[in-house]
């Protein structure tokens, strides 16, 4: 998987775990959003 990633970027200075955290924030953007949206419509 990695050989196939590896010719669009170049993996220096510490790209993947740029990647990895750029991820991370996604994933918890939308987690608050559902939960957010689940507490809406229980509080109502």
């Amino acid at each position: 998987m990695k050989n196939l990633i590896v010719p669009l970027y170049s993996w220096s200075n510490g790209a993947i775990i740029m990647t990895i955290v750029f991820g991370l924030v996604i994933l918890a953007l939308v987690g608050a959003v559902f939960f957010m949206m689940n507490n809406n419509e229980k509080k109502d």
